[in-house]
């Protein structure tokens, strides 16, 4: 098995060339808060970059896996007797042994109770571009569907005959992206997409690289080339207490917005539901020592941006 620099799996799945299946992990329906309108939000599984603060840690493995939920779980041990590797535990914080656990989904089929979960299903383009268009109707006040993850950009030729299958429709498509790809991916998917989520995490490489995995110089020049290049970009900052809210790396941030000749950003409060996923998946992550912002927090982060000329949307 091969990894990236992120430390996320890379397999022959993924880089067959062609990607004539993405594995997804979730189909949110009704979303209000990830692009205009109505939308269905689609999640992508895999990613480039390993933030410790991550809302989805379950979305980082290019594979399908397996979650516990242990206040579901009867004690039946169904799951034991259809395992075919042993991969079953008895007593310990968790149900599976991921040492030995192939995500093969038996165990979640004879568990009653819904205590075990596989992450991750394989769709074809085909297929996920009807489960999705069976939701137009529903795409009110510039609505459509909103591609995440995860990074969706990792199955960029997929993305290619997704959103042309969509665009055909006429659904507006919106990408949610950290931009942790290589530039010929976005040059393939920008004239498709009408509008990228962009996030900008930390302005400072090295600590953009403490803190997800890897430096923020790739991901910079895809967001100026897509700019440059006429894209609609809306750049955005999950705002981590005692990491990314502080004054210097705000104004930072604000000179890389205002490089790029925009003049706003969207700021999401971080919140830690993502940790509670931790113990339910095989994800040896240190855990964000912070706390949620609140709004005087981030009404501060907002004031700060605007006397750097950047109108800051806070998201609560």
């Amino acid at each position: 098995m091969k990894h990236d620099a992120a430390g996320s799996a890379l397999t022959p799945f993924h880089r067959n060339g062609r990607d004539a299946e993405a594995l997804i992990f979730d189909i949110q329906r009704f979303s209000l808060h990830d692009g205009p309108g109505v939308r269905t939000t689609v999640f992508f599984k895999g990613c480039s970059l390993a933030c410790r603060w991550c809302q989805n840690p379950e979305s980082h493995r290019l594979l399908p896996e397996m979650a516990f939920y242990t206040h579901k779980c009867l004690g039946c041990f169904q799951c034991e007797q259809v395992c075919p590797l042993g991969a079953i535990v008895r007593g310990g914080p968790t149900r599976v042994d991921f040492t030995r656990c192939d995500a093969c989904g038996r165990c979640a089929e004879a568990c009653s109770a819904g205590a075990l979960r596989t992450i991750g299903a394989r769709w074809s383009v085909q297929a996920l571009a009807d489960e999705l268009l069976r939701d137009q109707d529903f795409f009110t006040g510039g609505g459509g569907v909103t591609l995440s993850g995860g990074e969706p950009m990792l199955h960029a030729d997929y993305i290619v005959r997704l959103v042309g299958l969509l665009k055909s429709r006429g659904v507006h498509v919106v990408m949610e992206t950290a931009g942790h790809v290589s530039p010929a991916d976005f040059d393939r998917v920008a004239g498709l997409v009408d509008l990228f989520y962009f996030d900008l995490k930390l302005a400072d490489a090295a600590r953009h690289r403490l803190f997800t995995g890897a430096t923020n110089e790739l991901l910079l020049k895809n967001f100026h080339g897509l700019v440059r290049g006429g894209c609609a970009v809306q750049p955005r900052m999950p705002v981590v207490p005692g990491i990314n809210d502080d004054e210097e790396n705000i104004r930072a941030t604000a000179r890389i917005i205002r490089d790029a000749g925009l003049s706003s950003i969207h700021c999401l409060p971080w919140h830690g539901m993502g940790d509670a996923k931790l113990a339910r998946i095989d994800a040896p992550r240190e855990r964000v020592d912070a706390v949620a912002p609140g709004p005087d927090l981030m009404e501060a982060v907002k004031r700060i941006f605007a006397r750097e000329g950047i109108d800051a949307v806070i998201y609560q």
